[in-house]
């Protein structure tokens, strides 16, 4: 989230901003497009919410005599960063030259604004406030609109589902449904590899600046840089870098630690389950690599389905891009590869053009047919094209189960199962191994976060992975024809462990004629939690259950020739905490035991992976299509 940059270092060197009119641009995304107003810069504005605490926002306002709408950013990485490093958005001084009023806010706590911060807890209200403040300021037409992504998505939902009467749109990008499942947790496993870096990050580090700790805020970025030696520390709840024993550095961090299932904790700020409340058009954008994809689609179809009003029911719309957290095709994003880095994908991201667009018809009244009714636009993978249909799943998906069978091993010992249509109808004996928490399957990319070197994200060759002893393979034979595989994907698997409570993993991966892979999603389950997020329950240690394994959506092309696999093993580190199989509350002892896995695939066991199969031929394009 944010590439992990240093805001301390932005805003501790002074960094804050431009005197008024001055032109602030980066080099990424290039500056074509500016709009036909010049724009004054008014640094610091003051707002009081409702309990007094003051944020402060920079305000970029167009030099016209018309009133305008307001374009509005609540971030907590520091306004600074949204001129100074634009990793994703053209500047906010190039959407005010579009003759938009455009403010970026720091959120409580953060930046230049007072308060104490704490992680989502204040975004509801403040976002509320902050809306009606901006809608009053000189120039405002009274319509605002909300843009942002990561956390400053999240900011913006939390500000929907309260409803500000002058709230009109929103644009979150890369963030998620709920902040314990999809964010901080998945399938109830921790998200080691994205949540402790994140915390430690500019999010710790620019509250100890804001509350004048500069040199917590120094320790802090010194442990990040080292963040390596940090990695294999346990127990998590006491963490050193993040100092337990001092709450004003991170309480919320290992708030996020005590509440470990989805309990009211996390359900007071979930926006999956207030839908309803949500009155406005939102154009949602994510990508197939990202660490909140499933959330994302999620936002879109929960608001299709429930959304609170008929308009904005019908004005959702999806897109999906070949993209990790960062990356939307910044040439020095360093994630690409040639998966992800493709003609009219990454290097001409449509987001920079389809945002304007979407702005100028909900906030302008402009018909650009942008929307109308739900869309999904999405990167199919493999076909480097842009597709798009008008529901997710899409409408015309044929779910097809394969099912595991055969002696299912690794490449270690030259055995492989297989992935086949028909079910299995006899006996067959079960595939084993042993996991052991201490040495862990390495995560090979995967749907991580924050950027290139900092997480395990992205697609990456699985080979050395598929060496190891407690990783098991299930490989279908080739296909006949070009097959794509669109949408989300589910194990199905059976089996039992010696331990009171352990993970599975699955990853879903694509293999070319020449031996090559690439993951495509991954997912995982805390045994525990296999039928509630909220009331886990222990294991009966050598019984089999059936875990429903939800692997993350994606979209690809299978050409002829080519093979669809699935690992099956019991860790993915460091994108996942190792589970220690010792069944006790997560995170308080270091202790841990190897466990004794069996993966069972016989008549009375159908372990099966069941994949969306879109019928018919490519018809897509290159181009992105702004316009329907």
């Amino acid at each position: 989230m944010g590439a992990l940059l240093s805001a301390v270092a932005l805003i501790a060197a002074g960094c804050g901003g431009s005197s008024p009119g001055e032109r602030v641009s980066g080099s990424w995304p290039p500056d074509a497009g500016r709009g036909p107003c010049a724009v004054d810069k008014q640094p610091n504005i003051p707002a009081a919410m409702r309990d007094g605490v003051v944020l402060k926002s920079d305000v970029y306002a167009p030099r016209t005599s018309d009133q305008v709408p307001v374009i509005l950013m609540r971030t907590q990485y520091g306004k600074a960063a949204a001129q100074i490093q634009p990793y994703r958005y053209q500047t906010p001084e190039w959407f005010a030259s579009q003759c938009y009023l455009v403010v970026v806010q720091d959120i409580r706590g953060q930046g230049e604004s007072a308060g104490t911060f704490t992680e989502f807890g204040n975004d509801m209200t403040d976002g509320y406030d902050t809306v009606e403040w901006a809608a009053r300021l000189a120039g405002s037409n009274g319509k605002v609109g909300m843009y942002g992504s990561s956390y400053v998505g999240a900011t913006q939902w939390l500000a929907a589902v309260g409803a500000p009467p002058h709230l009109t749109t929103i644009v979150p990008a890369n963030t998620s449904s709920d902040y314990y499942d999809g964010w901080n947790y998945e399938g109830g496993a921790f998200r080691l590899g994205f949540v402790e870096p994140w915390a430690m990050g500019t999010i710790a580090s620019t509250a100890a600046v804001n509350r004048g700790d500069t040199g917590t805020a120094k320790q802090l970025q010194s442990d990040l840089t080292n963040y390596s030696r940090w990695l294999g520390f346990r127990p998590y709840q006491q963490f050193p870098p993040l100092h337990p024993e001092n709450p004003a550095v991170a309480s919320w961090y290992f708030d996020w630690l005590r509440h470990s299932t989805r309990d009211d904790y996390w359900k007071q700020v979930s926006i999956r389950d207030r839908y309803a409340q949500v009155q406005v058009p939102v154009l949602d954008i994510e990508g197939w690599y990202d660490a909140f994809l499933a959330g994302g689609v999620e936002n879109f179809t929960g608001m299709v389905a429930n959304g609170g009003t008929t308009a904005a029911r019908e004005n959702q719309r999806l897109v999906i891009g070949p993209w990790d957290h960062i990356g939307w095709g910044r040439p020095d994003s360093g994630t690409g590869t040639p998966l992800m880095a493709t003609a009219g994908a990454a290097g001409d991201s449509p987001i920079n053009e389809l945002m304007p667009a979407w702005f100028d018809h909900f906030l302008k009244g402009k018909s650009d047919n942008v929307s109308g009714h739900p869309i999904v636009d999405y990167f199919l993978m493999g076909a480097n094209r842009w597709k798009s249909a008008t529901a997710w799943p899409l409408p015309d998906t044929r779910w097809t189960t394969y099912y595991l069978s055969g002696a299912g091993g690794n490449g270690m010992h030259g055995r492989a199962g297989h992935l086949g249509t028909d079910k299995p109808t006899d006996p067959q004996p079960p595939d084993g191994y042993d996991y052991d928490p201490a040495n862990p399957v390495p995560s090979a990319g995967g749907h991580s976060c924050c950027g290139a070197g900092t997480g395990p994200q992205g697609p990456v060759d699985q080979f050395v992975v598929e060496q190891r002893s407690d990783v098991l393979t299930y490989t279908t034979d080739p296909m006949a024809g070009d097959t794509e595989i669109t949408g989300p994907i589910r194990l199905r698997l059976w089996a039992a462990s010696t331990a009171p409570d352990t993970d599975f993993t699955a990853k879903l991966v694509a293999l070319a004629p020449d031996g090559s892979s690439v993951n495509l999603n991954n997912g995982i389950i805390r045994a525990a939690f296999r039928d509630s997020l909220e009331q886990p329950s222990p294991i009966e240690p050598g019984r089999s259950y059936q875990y429903n394994i939800d692997i993350w959506p994606t979209s690809y092309l299978v050409k002829a020739g080519y093979r669809i696999r699935v690992e099956v093993s019991s860790s993915d580190f460091p994108q996942f905490a190792p589970n220690p199989n010792t069944g006790e509350p997560f995170g308080l002892t270091a202790d841990s035991q190897i466990a004794t896995q069996t993966i069972y695939h016989d008549a009375e066991h159908p372990s099966a992976l069941i994949l969306p199969v879109i019928p018919g031929t490519d018809t897509g394009s290159t181009r992105f299509p702004v316009g329907h």
